[in-house]
């Protein structure tokens, strides 16, 4: 049984990942509607707008019923929203009070708690064990001329905390090729949206001489395809998101550092080091055995508890909780 909600996003493909990875998980049937600020409020926080619903629009009709908000301006407007009767829940940190909130979902490396927090050591996401099986149907034959063991690669870019230019891009392309070359690794790589044009041409210059194999940004998308069917993943440390769906994969993770810092991903990868869950990127493949980790199911299967809905189906588990 679904649960009509709404989910409102300022459109950043991994912040409304989260929010949609949730709902699947809690069996909902969620409508997205993005946020556009108006006028010179979009230069402000959404924490300092004195009247939320009027600075993005088109929620006039919205009173009562569960929404989902993601980030901080999500954050401001789904405080406005409850005061007018919805459930809310916010997903990360909203920066405001957090009693303004039915639940907040947050991150362990947020360092935030209370008593309507439930708290994951992942962020949230849409990679489920039934979306991995139906990638790896789909993308093991498009990938059967890769040498085994593969190794795919997952890479970010700069965001204001780490720095993913040209030299970067040499210096990692330079590192992944040595791997090649000592292991005899097959690979596949993905840029993302913020992998700029000349980043992936360096690594594209570099590896598909030796037989690596990366994508140029047309035709399907082989993200999930690319997780589901990897031996061993090489990802880029400046993506919270993209080392938590990693993660939840069954196959051994290693990130490479990029220049930069951040206190709360610093503080996320060093619990998953401690967790065995991943190492450090040393230029060769490792081995090792591990268990998906994966919280997003325990969160959607709390919040259905919490908010009295239906318990999800399928892959949710027991929830953790902030105390």
């Amino acid at each position: 049984m679904s649960q009509d909600g709404l989910i409102l996003s300022e459109g950043y493909a991994g912040l409304e990942a989260q929010a949609v990875g949730l709902a699947e998980r809690a069996g909902l049937a969620m409508r997205t509607h993005r946020l556009q600020p108006a006028g010179p409020w979009s230069r402000l926080p959404a924490r300092l707008w004195p009247r939320p619903l009027s600075v993005v629009g088109g929620l006039d009709g919205v009173a009562g019923g569960l929404v989902f908000t993601v980030g901080g301006t999500g954050g401001a407007v789904g405080a406005a929203l409850r005061a007018r009767g919805s459930r809310v829940v916010q997903i990360q940190n909203p920066r405001l009070r957090l009693d303004r909130f039915d639940l907040v979902v947050a991150n362990v490396h947020d360092e935030i708690d209370g008593p309507n927090v439930l708290l994951a050591r992942t962020a949230l996401h849409r990679v489920s064990p039934g979306a991995l099986e139906a990638a790896r149907r789909a993308w093991m034959p498009r990938l059967a001329h890769l040498s085994r063991p593969l190794v795919a690669v997952l890479v970010g870019g700069s965001n204001g905390r780490f720095r993913l230019g040209v030299p970067e891009a040499e210096a990692l392309a330079g590192r992944l090729a040595e791997m090649m070359r000592a292991e005899k690794v097959g690979l596949a790589l993905t840029p993302s949206r913020r992998t700029g044009l000349p980043v992936r041409q360096v690594l594209e210059r570099v590896l598909a001489p030796l037989g690596g194999w990366v994508w140029d940004m047309t035709g399907d998308n082989p993200y999930l395809g690319l997780l589901a069917c990897a031996d061993a993943i090489v990802v880029t440390s400046d993506s919270v998101s993209m080392v938590s769906e990693a993660a939840a994969t069954r196959a051994p993770v290693m990130v490479a550092g990029l220049p930069g810092r951040s206190r709360r991903i610093g503080l996320f990868l060093q619990a998953l080091i401690d967790a065995g869950r991943i190492r450090t990127f040393n230029d060769r493949i490792e081995d090792w055995a591990v268990t998906p980790l994966d919280d997003t199911g325990q969160v959607a299967d709390e919040m259905c508890r919490r908010l009295g809905l239906p318990a999800p189906s399928g892959e949710a588990g027991p929830g953790r909780s902030g105390k």
